[in-house]
C-alpha cells in the first residue's frame, strides 16, 4: 500500500512539473492559435541563467534556489515576449510558416545552448531539505515533490485569476473571441497578445528551474524532452483547455510512474497508447471543445 501511495504521491509530483510546462502551451494555443514548438527553448535558457545565478547567491541553499526561481520567471517571460514580437507577430494565421519558424528556432537554440554550457548535464546542488523525503502513511516522499506541486497550484491559480479578474485578462478573452471589433474600439490587441507570450514563457521558465531541482541537473536537451510530454498533456487535456492541461499532466504522470515500476519501464508506451486511445475515442480531448462546424 505504502509503494501504491508513494508512485501516486510523486507521479502528482511529476504531474506539476509537466503542467508547468504545458500550462504556457495551452495558454497560447488556445487564446491566440499557436502551436510554439521554441517552448522548450524558454525552459532551457531559464534553467541555465536561474542555475547561473543561484549558484552565486548561494549554492545549494533556498536563498540560492528562490533567486535561481525568479530569474527563470523573468528570462522565460522575456525570451517569450521577444519570440512574439520578433518571430510570432507577423505570422498570426499562418501556422505552416509558424511551425516551421518556432522548430527552427527551438532547433538552433539547442545547439547553442551546447555550445555554451556543453553537451553533458550539469550537476545541481538543492537545499538539504529538498533532498531528504517525508513520511505519508509509510511512504518516504521525496520533498522535492511538495515543491513542485506547490508551484505548479499557484501558477494555475495565478493565470486563472489574471484571466478572469484583470482588464487585461478581459482585453485578451475578448479578443480571441472579436479581434476586429476590439480593434475598433481602440484596443491595442497586439500588446495583449504579448502579454500572453509572456505568461507563458514565465511558467516555463519557473518549469525549467524546478525541473534542474527535479532531475538533479540540468542540461541543453532539457526542455526538448519536457517539451515532448508537454504536448502530449495539451492534446490530451484538450488543445486550449488550461483546467485539462491541469488534469492530463496528473494523469499522465501518475500513468507513466505506474507503468515504469509495475509494468516493467513501460512508462512511456504507457503514455503513448493512452494518447492514441484519446485521439480515437475523444479527439478534441478530455476538457477540449468540439470544433466548430
Amino acid at each position: 500500500m505504502s509503494t501504491l501511495l508513494l508512485l501516486l504521491i510523486t507521479g502528482v509530483g511529476l504531474g506539476a512539473l509537466y503542467f508547468l510546462v504545458a500550462s504556457g502551451l495551452s495558454l497560447i494555443y488556445g487564446l491566440m492559435g499557436v502551436l510554439n514548438f521554441a517552448h522548450g527553448s524558454f525552459l532551457t535558457l531559464a534553467g541555465f541563467l536561474g542555475w547561473e545565478v543561484g549558484r552565486r547567491v548561494g549554492d545549494g541553499t533556498w536563498g540560492g534556489l528562490l533567486v535561481g526561481m525568479l530569474v527563470g520567471l523573468v528570462v522565460g517571460a522575456l525570451v517569450a515576449a521577444i519570440t512574439e514580437l520578433v518571430f510570432i507577430r507577423r505570422l498570426y494565421q499562418r501556422h505552416i510558416e509558424q511551425v516551421l519558424v518556432t522548430v527552427g528556432l527551438g532547433l538552433a537554440t539547442v545547439a547553442l545552448f551546447e555550445g555554451i554550457w556543453g553537451t553533458d548535464p550539469i550537476r545541481i546542488a538543492k537545499p538539504a531539505w529538498l533532498g531528504g523525503t517525508t513520511d505519508v502513511l509509510g511512504a518516504s516522499v521525496p520533498n522535492d515533490r511538495w515543491l513542485l506541486i506547490g508551484a505548479a497550484a499557484v501558477v494555475l491559480g495565478l493565470i486563472v485569476l489574471f484571466l478572469r479578474a484583470t482588464p487585461y485578462g478581459l482585453v485578451i478573452r475578448a479578443g480571441v473571441e472579436n479581434r476586429t471589433m476590439v480593434t475598433a474600439l481602440g484596443i491595442d490587441v497586439r500588446r495583449a497578445f504579448t502579454v500572453v507570450f509572456a505568461i507563458g514563457g514565465a511558467a516555463a521558465g519557473l518549469g525549467g528551474v524546478l525541473a534542474s531541482v527535479y532531475y538533479g541537473q540540468v542540461s541543453a536537451h532539457q526542455g526538448t524532452s519536457l517539451l515532448i510530454y508537454a504536448f502530449i498533456v495539451t492534446v490530451i487535456g484538450g488543445l486550449g483547455s488550461l483546467a485539462g492541461a491541469a488534469v492530463a499532466s496528473v494523469l499522465v504522470a501518475v500513468i507513466q510512474q505506474l507503468a515504469n515500476f509495475y509494468l516493467g519501464g513501460t512508462g512511456d508506451l504507457a503514455v503513448v497508447l493512452a494518447l492514441a486511445a484519446v485521439l480515437l475515442v475523444r479527439p478534441r480531448g478530455l476538457l477540449g471543445k468540439a470544433a466548430a462546424r
